[in-house]
């Protein structure tokens, strides 16, 4: 079985993805993987050829000057994502091949803007309040407040991506989000059997 994990920036996709790494579920993470696969020869040519040579320094991904050319360019950031996302589908379909577990989790931040939905069985969806999520990503990206609202701005709201999701973890407090994510893996694993 295959489930998505999916949740607007900031949200904590990637601390629920832990969780559940943690109880030895086979998780891929798109965003890392798609970095790592941005580095590679073919795709660096791609980008560099869309955005400029200063998309990499010293043969390392430029995430803000990218970030920062793409985030308010949809037509940008659509050309820049149909070189990216087939590279990361491929990718995982042969990491997903190579699982033995009951599911995996593909952690993906915006399965539901490129119209994913129907590659999961299932999917959770990871939320927080707005002023939460602008205050860790704040933090942790070191960016301004504008800038994670433009971000935000760019994905569908909670609202939205819930009548989509089979289930959601309100990521508040960690005690409460280590238990929901205990439950949703035993759902999980008793619809595999």
């Amino acid at each position: 079985m295959v489930v998505g994990l999916t949740g607007g920036i900031g949200s904590g996709k990637s601390t629920v993805a832990e969780l559940f790494e943690a109880l030895g579920v086979p998780v891929y993470s798109s965003d890392k993987e798609a970095k790592k696969l941005m580095t590679r020869k073919k795709i660096r040519k791609q980008i560099s050829s869309l955005l400029g040579e200063k998309a990499y320094l010293e043969g390392e991904l430029n995430r803000q000057f990218i970030a920062a050319k793409v985030f308010n360019n949809a037509s940008l950031l659509g050309e820049l994502n149909s070189i990216v996302h087939p590279a990361v589908k491929n990718h995982f379909l042969a990491w997903k091949n190579k699982q033995n577990y009951p599911y995996v989790i593909q952690e993906t931040a915006i399965l539901f803007e490129n119209g994913l939905e129907g590659r999961f069985d299932k999917i959770i969806l990871v939320t927080a309040p707005e002023k939460v999520r602008i205050n860790r990503v704040t933090n942790r990206d070191k960016v301004t407040v504008e800038e994670v609202k433009a971000r935000i701005a760019n994905q569908w709201g909670d609202e939205e991506k819930s009548k989509k999701s089979d289930f959601i973890i309100n990521n508040i407090d960690l005690t409460e989000t280590t238990k929901k994510v205990h439950e949703i893996h035993n759902q999980l694993l008793k619809l595999c059997k």
